[in-house]
């Protein structure tokens, strides 16, 4: 007889309000077990998950959901809330959220090893400090006693997998667990959940859009559409013969390389030269009294980019990747060093030419919600560059253009009068594109513009984006932590370590044969 399942959902429908969000869905987990559960945006991924810790307040929960044969449905909220944590836990997909901003990250954890481990405080945070080196927290002893917003989304999100994992649960559930994190950490995450799930039979629930994340960890892959179930099997079987159409969909959505070739009399648009900017930093004991340290965060660097050309720039969180967009933007004050655009340097450009300057060189965010305002209409928000950098414009011209640029990134007419929050993060990254390209600019920093983006919308934005680079002669400067989409979209590679630039090359040939040792580990990660 084989051995029962450590957990098994069993005919489990969830609805809210009389609208189905999950219909009949049957997946078992057993002990030591990797399942990942795949899916779009919308698919059901994440309701099941919190289905099973039952902190869906306002939702209908039909069938069973059983741990160890006993059903979680049934049980009594205290006796759920020891499971809780001990049993099951969770690391959800926003640590900003799901942290406590008034207390320090080690409180966190050491408030649940208390609980469910019977530690006493010391014991507690000598654990905690060691969780957190163990998930790739730099200088685990000082940030320990770190809130939350002291932290960046990278760090946050390896202080939440620290608290997950502080009891040893026998089943994670992790809802895109590496999404905010590097290459190199990530793979480093991967590995740590690999040697204590091997350590302690831990099993393991993977919520997540990464498909190569998702081919190197999991066992057995369940794929859902719409609230079902459509496909399950092991990993491999499904990756090299996917049955049901929407699997076969999702793998052709990993990102492939179609570039736009760049003239060869192309002129350079923007050239920066051995750029450097420092912040103050505070120095430890009694003379941080008297004076202040330096903390170089970019060291010389010498970026070129020419006309419709894709310059990607990778690395670590604090590799320097954001300040050199940054500084390239003027949001920050360089220390030493120049940058010409359009062949004149910016230093020579009076106030008046500089502002002129924001329409030609324009910015997407990572995040496309958090840039768009929420109590501004679409129009509002893609006509308010209009209205600032060409104010001679009529009411009726600038609507025309607004009509005209959404035509271009896709979105209907009738999306005008509609605020952020009613549409999908792919249609917000294209209110978000609509917004600079309006401006008509000339060259575009894209900041991680698809890290938060499902497989198949993240393609369909890269598409986008190189079509408008072919039809317009666009340039950009893409920041990005993933390989894969650099190699979709960029023409040269900038590899940035510690504030420097380690290697440049061609893309490919870069990715192909990487020469610096800090460039292989991010390679090989990424494979």
């Amino acid at each position: 007889m084989a051995n029962p399942p450590l957990l098994a959902l069993e005919d489990v429908s969830i609805a809210f309000g009389g609208k189905l969000a999950v219909d009949k869905l049957n997946l078992e987990i057993h002990a030591g077990e990797r399942v990942a559960l795949v899916g779009e945006s919308g698919s059901g991924k994440t309701v099941t998950a919190l289905s099973i810790l039952r902190l869906l307040s306002q939702a209908k929960i039909d069938g069973s959901i059983r741990l160890q044969g006993e059903d979680l449905l049934q049980k009594p909220i205290n006796e759920l809330r020891s499971i809780r944590g001990a049993d099951i836990a969770m690391i959800f997909q926003e640590p900003m959220t799901a942290l406590n901003p008034l207390y320090s990250i080690g409180n966190q954890v050491i408030e649940t090893l208390i609980l469910h481990e019977g530690l006493n405080p010391v014991q507690a945070r000598e654990k905690t400090i060691h969780l957190f080196e163990r998930t790739g927290i730099r200088e685990p002893e000082r940030r320990v006693d770190s809130f939350p917003h002291q932290l960046s989304g990278g760090q946050r999100q390896r202080a939440m997998i620290a608290m997950a994992l502080a009891c040893r649960p026998k089943l994670l559930i992790a809802d895109e667990p590496t999404t905010a994190l590097d290459t190199t950490i990530r793979a480093r995450i991967v590995k740590l959940l690999l040697d204590l799930q091997q350590e302690e039979g831990m099993a393991v629930l993977l919520i997540t859009h990464d498909l190569n994340l998702v081919r190197r960890f999991a066992q057995r892959v369940a794929v859902m559409e719409h609230g079902k179930l459509v496909e399950s099997g092991d990993t491999e079987t499904l990756y090299n013969n996917p049955q049901h159409p929407y699997t076969v969909k999702l793998l052709n959505s990993l990102p492939a390389r179609h570039i736009a070739p760049i003239a060869k009399n192309a002129p350079t648009l923007l050239e920066t030269k051995q750029l450097r900017v420092e912040y103050p930093k505070k120095l430890p004991g009694w003379r941080g009294l008297f004076r202040s340290g330096r903390f170089v965060a970019l060291s010389g660097a010498d970026v070129s980019l020419r006309e419709g050309e894709t310059i990607g720039v990778v690395g670590e969180s604090g590799s320097g990747k954001s300040t050199l967009a940054q500084a390239i933007l003027s949001l920050v004050a360089v220390k030493s060093g120049g940058l010409d655009f359009e062949g004149i340097p910016l230093a020579q450009r009076s106030k008046r030419e500089r502002r002129a300057l924001r329409a030609r060189l324009q910015v997407v965010f990572q995040d496309p919600f958090g840039a768009l305002s929420p109590r501004q209409t679409v129009e509002q928000i893609v006509g308010e560059g209009l209205a600032l950098h060409f104010p001679e414009l009529s009411k009726a011209e600038r609507h025309a253009k607004i009509v005209e640029v959404l035509h271009e990134v896709g979105l209907p007419v009738s999306a005008l009068s509609s605020y952020p929050h009613e549409f999908s993060g792919g249609q917000r990254q294209r209110i978000a594109i609509a917004r600079t390209l309006v401006l008509a600019p000339r060259v575009l920093i894209l900041d991680e513009p698809t890290s938060a983006l499902d497989v198949s919308i993240q393609n369909q934005v890269l598409q986008l984006l190189v079509r408008l680079q072919k039809k317009y002669g666009l340039s950009y400067v893409l920041i990005s932590h993933d390989l894969s989409v650099v190699n979709a979209l960029a023409h040269r590679l900038y590899v940035m370590h510690e504030g420097e630039i380690v290697e440049a090359g061609d893309t490919e040939a870069v990715i192909a044969n990487p020469q610096h040792p800090y460039t292989q580990r991010l390679v090989s990660a990424s494979l």
